[in-house]
């Protein structure tokens, strides 16, 4: 690939990132990059400092669409970025729409690899639709930490 074809490349990557961002939707990179950032918070400062900052909705762990959610590895939620009564819940059988038990899912997943991406269908915070979602999750000690996209 040519130099002129690689910046080309670069620059249409950067305005459709852009684009998408200006509708309100963070990017799948903005995701990972806001998990892999809890996770070194939590790392840094304990689960409990954690936890306070991911519920803060004025916290560094909200951009536009995205937060971010805890769940322990039982399915309970221990932290939740758009709906603070979720948390202490045990959403294990919580299906979707489409019947599918994201959380049981979600949980496995995270017994099963350190890091992955789950899709599943969801309530989006903003607009209040049922929107596709697609979910980067890390898992941390008995937690998976995770931050999704709305498509």
């Amino acid at each position: 690939m040519s130099k002129l074809s690689l910046i080309a490349a670069l620059v249409a990557s950067v305005f459709t990132l852009q684009a998408h961002a200006a509708d309100g939707h963070a990017t799948a990179a903005e995701a990972t990059a806001m998990v892999q950032k809890g996770v070194a918070y939590m790392k840094a400062n304990g689960k409990d400092k954690t936890y306070a900052e991911i519920g803060n909705k004025q916290g560094q762990f909200t951009y536009l669409d995205l937060y971010l959610v805890v769940y322990g590895l039982d399915g309970t939620v221990r932290a939740h970025g758009a709906n603070e009564k979720m948390v202490g819940k045990n959403l294990i059988d919580l299906k979707d729409v489409d019947g599918k038990a994201f959380v049981k899912e979600r949980v496995e997943l995270a017994q099963a690899k350190p890091t992955f991406w789950q899709d599943y269908k969801f309530t989006n915070p903003t607009t209040k639709k049922i929107e596709p979602k697609s979910m980067y999750c890390e898992r941390v000690d008995d937690a998976v930490l995770c931050g999704g996209i709305y498509k």
